[in-house]
């Protein structure tokens, strides 16, 4: 078996190794770990199982999209899961992921057990597993140290301690004092002693911390536990990497503190150049109960005062010669472009600029396409070089189009205040009905003052990270609470049933005093799909997102001076895209059905892709049935559910009087097509035609052009030209694609031109 350690934040060397029957050392899995083959992978990890004193089993694999190939895979602990009585729920795991180059590294790891290790035959009597430590003095009577650290005298492998002293540059960055290793059964005196000494030992390996999650009791509310965890932890910030390191310490009866579980590999480079003389000082101020400065790190943090979202202000650091260079692109685009719009913010104390700017087609397409919106700020979860924020819409065919591009200065109220408020003057006052963006304070204040009717929803990916982070530890363990948890939040059909499910979670599981719940439930409204399926969002999936427009030509890799060449190649790939779909829903006919003449209505004006859309629901009705159940004047109301289903069905009311129709799946609402119940109904009813209101011309084959029918939907008069203008060209640009194609075409094309000219020259 052929393994290769590569670079890896964390390298476990000889001497923790371990040693089989004939002597041969053996190493401890780690992040970069390379294997020939997974096999061979399962062989190591399933070798070390032996040695440690537990078994493993094959977990999930992961194929890729494009081929079908198996590109990741997962060996777990035999324990993983509740399937079981024998089975804890344990979460030991390695990842191996298949490289570019054919091996298998380990992308991702997790060592800490939940359950006792059992006695392996295959493991030498005399070998032990000993994890290093550093002495703390101790009164002959065992009593605590004058530091508060103390180690827990324990039977189990797992606790027999080496002890040596540190060389002096090993003693550097801890202030002279002795540093230690954490493991499991490190006492403490105060919280605050414990997290010194975190720090000092993570300034002396190469990383920071921040203060993580904290857990209360359920009988008096005080603080059981903390977390300490590595500063690149979570991925709320362009510079956190998800990073599992941490470690936890309990509360005893006693009333000192003990080291529970921890975890201590990275998945990230270690910074050896951490300067010694600000670690003492740093570490001796420790943390205070009640909040501190060290959290300003974090998002969202739990004081003993409540909820605190500390305001983090990340400042872009790009010269100004790039911006410069990006000021004098935008004036040559304008020159070409009457309908370019660009407007610049500077910054006090030469803080950066913040920047907006959207084009003739941008703008054009808002007007069409402005009624759900996605703010994209990838950049603050991946280190872009550049704080490049877009607004991006859905067009016609269902992709997304731009709305608008920014820079951002900083990650203040202020900033992004001013960008919505530029965005709302390019587009001449348009104001989306739907805007999805991170939850993070100061875009939603700054959203609740520039769009003060516009329905907020929080991005997917922020929600799915809260939950991992203060949920992680009881979703995988309690199999019960994921199931009532995920059917609340999904399951609910109406306000009082969340309400209801919810309270339930919360008094079963002690969960009423737990700030997180307390704000989420607060802010239901923006994340919560039963609160967001009544309000347009252009069919934009409750638990995902619109794919990042710019990617993956413009990534976080991008270096500056190649930004403008690439966001223009990114550009021109989507509008090409878009192209494509337009000559196809304009040239080509999906195929009908049914004879049902609703069908061949919507084929004629739904483009190729929302076509599809309603035909799936339209086809989908014949395998429901409706049945009258109530009768108000001109009101009917039917219950209609699946054949064969009885658990899935909907109520529908028809006005006969006026054709007007809704359904308490609020499909429409949500997605602007005419659900699968409403379209029964009208089936029953013999309705042979759907009313125009309920084919969005959004979603149309001609949606970008209809637009200009009304002139007062435009704006000024000065905003309608440009608009106009994009428009004729856009338009013309085809044209003369087609005309000069032969010679033939040229005439053709040259004597419809003129012929139209001069009609247009009559017209007063």
């Amino acid at each position: 078996m052929n393994v290769r350690s590569k670079p890896a934040p964390l390298v476990v060397g000889k001497g923790n190794g371990f040693r089989d029957d004939e002597g041969e050392s053996k190493m401890e899995p780690h992040v970069g770990l390379e294997f020939d083959t997974a096999e061979e992978a399962q062989e190591f990890y399933s070798a070390h199982a032996n040695q440690v004193g537990f078994k493993i089993r094959i977990g999930q694999l992961y194929r890729s999209r494009s081929d079908g190939s198996v590109i990741s895979r997962r060996f777990v602990c035999s324990k993983e899961g509740f399937q079981t009585n024998t089975r804890t729920g344990c979460a030991a795991f390695i990842r191996v992921q298949k490289a570019d180059t054919g091996k298998w590294v380990i992308a991702s790891i997790k060592k800490e057990h939940n359950h006792e290790f059992e006695a392996s035959g295959e493991t030498c009597p005399t070998t032990r597993i000993q994890r290093k430590s550093f002495p703390t003095p101790r009164s002959s009577s065992g009593g605590a140290s004058r530091t508060g650290i103390r180690t827990r005298d324990e039977d189990s492998p797992s606790s027999v301690v080496e002890i040596k002293r540190l060389k002096k540059d090993e003693m550097d960055g801890v202030g002279g004092g002795l540093a230690r290793e954490p493991n499991k059964g490190l006492e403490f005196n105060t919280a605050n002693e414990a997290y010194k000494f975190y720090y000092a030992y993570a300034s002396n390996i190469g990383f920071r911390i921040r203060i993580g999650q904290l857990f209360r009791s359920k009988h008096d509310g005080s603080i059981t536990s903390r977390r300490f965890v590595c500063s690149k932890e979570g991925r709320q910030h362009p510079s956190r990497v998800g990073c599992g390191a941490y470690m936890r310490i309990q509360k005893q009866e006693t009333g000192g503190w003990v080291v529970d579980r921890l975890q201590k590999e990275h998945n990230h480079e270690i910074d050896r150049s951490t300067d010694p003389s600000r670690t003492a000082s740093a570490a001796s101020k420790g943390y205070r109960e009640e909040g501190s400065s060290i959290l300003e790190n974090l998002d969202l943090v739990e004081t003993n005062e409540g909820l605190s979202l500390v305001k983090r202000v990340r400042e872009s650091n790009i010269g100004s010669d790039w911006y410069n260079m990006l000021l004098e692109y935008f004036q040559s685009c304008q020159a070409e472009d009457t309908g370019f719009f660009y407007a610049v913010e500077m910054r006090e104390g030469n803080k950066g600029m913040n920047i907006f700017w959207a084009d003739a087609r941008s703008r054009f397409s808002c007007a069409q396409f402005g009624d759900a919106v996605v703010f994209d700020t990838t950049y603050r979860r991946c280190n872009y070089s550049v704080p490049f924020a877009s607004f991006v819409g859905v067009n016609h065919h269902r992709q997304p189009v731009l709305l608008g591009c920014a820079l951002i200065a900083d990650e203040s109220e202020e900033s992004f205040t001013w960008i919505f408020q530029a965005w709302i003057r390019a587009m001449s006052g348009c104001r989306p009905v739907s805007i999805i963006a991170d939850q993070d304070r100061p875009i939603q204040h700054s959203i609740a003052q520039v769009f003060p009717g516009t329905h907020h929803r929080f991005s997917a990916w922020q929600i799915l990270d809260k939950e991992q982070e203060n949920l992680g530890a009881l979703l995988s363990m309690d199999a019960e609470f994921k199931y009532e948890y995920e059917t609340c939040i999904f399951q609910s059909l109406t306000a009082s049933e969340y309400d209801s499910a919810w309270n339930m979670l919360m008094n079963k599981y002690n969960l009423r005093e737990n700030t997180w719940f307390k704000e989420m439930y607060r802010m239901r409204k923006s994340w919560v799909p039963l609160h967001i399926k009544g309000t347009f969002f252009a069919g934009i999936h409750v638990d995902g997102s619109l794919k990042s427009y710019f990617s993956p030509v413009l990534t976080a890799q991008t270096p500056l001076n190649e930004f403008i060449v690439r966001y223009e190649k990114a550009l021109e790939q989507r509008r090409e895209e878009e192209r494509k779909e337009d000559f196809n829903s304009f040239n080509l006919q999906a195929v009908l059905h049914t004879k049902d003449p609703i069908e061949e209505q919507c084929r004629k004006l739904y483009t190729m892709a929302m076509f599809k859309v309603f035909q799936k629901e339209l086809l989908e009705c014949y395998s429901y049935v409706g049945i009258k159940i109530n009768v108000e004047g001109a009101i009917s109301r039917y219950l209609v559910q699946k054949c064969g289903n009885g658990e899935e069905r909907n109520t529908v009311a028809f006005n006969a009087s006026n054709l007007n129709i809704s359904c308490s799946c609020k499909y429409f609402e949500f997605e602007g097509v005419l659900c699968r119940h409403a379209l029964k109904v009208f089936q029953i009813m013999n309705i042979r035609e759907l009313p125009s209101r309920y084919i969005l011309h959004r979603w149309c084959k001609n949606a970008k052009y209809g637009i200009l029918r009304d002139a007062d939907s435009a704006g000024g008069s000065q905003d309608f030209n440009a608009l106009m203008t994009w428009s004729l060209r856009e338009e013309s640009r085809n044209y003369i694609e087609a005309g000069a194609a032969s010679l033939e075409r040229y005439k053709l094309a040259f004597e419809i031109m003129q012929e139209g000219r001069r009609n247009i020259c009559w017209q007063n």
